[in-house]
C-alpha cells in the first residue's frame, strides 16, 4: 500500500523522466503531455489497488507504457530510412525552414548542438522497432530500469525482455553502423552536419563533433561499444529542458507529421 503523499511525491519525482520517455516513444509532444496527466490520474484512481510488488516509479511507468501501447498498437511502425524521407520532404517546404530559423533566432531553447541531433536521430531511428522491442530499448538503455522491473513495467517475462532487447540493440547497432557518417566515414546520413552548417555557418562543425565521445571513439570501439555511447549521449539529454527543445520540438514535430502521410495515417 502507498499513501496518496507518497504517490505526489514519486510522481513529481519522475514526472520528467516519465515525460521524456513517452516523447520518445510516441514522437508527440502533446500526446507525451496528454499521457502524463492520464497516468497521474490513473494512478490516483487506484492507488489502493498499488501492492508495493514494485516502486511507486516503476509503476506509474507501466501506467504510462500501457497507456502509449493503446495509443500506438494501430500505428505503422517507421522504416529505418525516415530521416532521408524527411528530410526530402524539409527541402521542398521553405515554410518550415523559416520557422525553425525563427525558432533558432529568437528561442533560448534555439540552440543547434551535433550532440542534441543525434539524441534526435535516435528517437526517430527507433521509431522503426517494434513496439515491444522499442519499449524495452528505451526503458533499459536510456531510462536504466532493471531486466525484472522492465517485465513487470510490460507486463512480460524476464526472459522475453531479454530477447526483446538482444534483438533491439543488434538491429540498432547494424542501422546507425550502417547509415552515421559519424561512425562509418561511408554512412548515407550526413544530417548532424548539414544541419550544423544551416544554423551554425561560423562554427566548425568538425571540431564540435571532435568533442563528442563517440565520434573520437569510432575508430577503436566495437559496434556495440559505440551504441551504448550514444545512449549516453540520449540519457544525458532532456527534450523538453534542453537548450535546443524548442528547435528540436519543432524539427520531431515535423517528421512526426511527414510520417504520418507517409504511412497513409492521416
Amino acid at each position: 500500500m502507498a499513501t496518496l503523499e507518497e504517490l505526489n511525491q514519486s510522481f513529481e519525482d519522475c514526472k520528467g523522466q516519465l515525460k521524456s520517455y513517452l516523447l520518445r516513444i510516441t514522437t508527440n509532444a502533446d500526446d507525451a503531455e496528454d499521457i502524463v496527466q492520464e497516468t497521474y490520474l490513473k494512478a490516483h484512481a487506484t492507488i489502493d489497488g498499488f501492492r508495493g510488488d514494485s516502486t511507486l516509479k516503476t509503476w506509474l511507468f507501466a501506467i504510462g507504457s500501457n497507456l502509449a501501447r493503446d495509443l500506438l498498437r494501430s500505428k505503422k511502425r517507421w522504416p529505418e530510412n525516415v530521416t532521408d524521407i524527411c528530410k526530402s520532404a524539409a527541402m521542398s517546404n521553405q515554410a518550415f525552414f523559416g520557422e525553425m530559423m525563427q525558432v533558432r533566432s529568437t528561442s533560448e531553447q534555439g540552440n543547434f548542438e551535433i550532440k542534441e541531433h543525434i539524441t534526435f536521430c535516435f528517437t526517430c531511428v527507433t521509431k522503426s522497432l517494434p513496439l515491444e522491442q522499442h519499449l524495452v530499448l528505451l526503458l533499459k538503455e536510456v531510462y536504466g530500469f532493471k531486466v525484472k522491473e522492465i517485465a513487470g513495467i510490460i507486463d512480460n517475462t524476464q526472459a522475453m525482455v531479454k530477447y526483446y532487447l538482444h534483438v533491439a540493440r543488434s538491429r540498432m547497432t547494424e542501422v546507425f553502423d550502417h547509415r552515421c557518417a559519424l561512425i562509418n566515414k561511408e554512412g548515407v546520413c550526413h544530417q548532424c552536419t548539414e544541419l550544423n552548417g544551416i544554423f551554425n555557418p561560423k562554427q566548425n562543425a568538425q571540431e564540435e563533433l571532435a568533442k563528442i565521445e563517440m565520434v573520437k571513439a569510432a575508430e577503436d570501439k566495437t559496434k556495440e561499444a559505440l551504441f551504448d555511447l550514444r545512449t549516453q549521449i540520449v540519457q544525458s539529454i532532456d527534450p523538453f529542458e534542453s537548450g535546443a527543445a524548442e528547435l528540436q520540438l519543432r524539427h520531431l514535430k515535423h517528421n512526426d507529421e511527414v510520417m504520418k502521410k507517409h504511412l497513409g495515417e492521416d
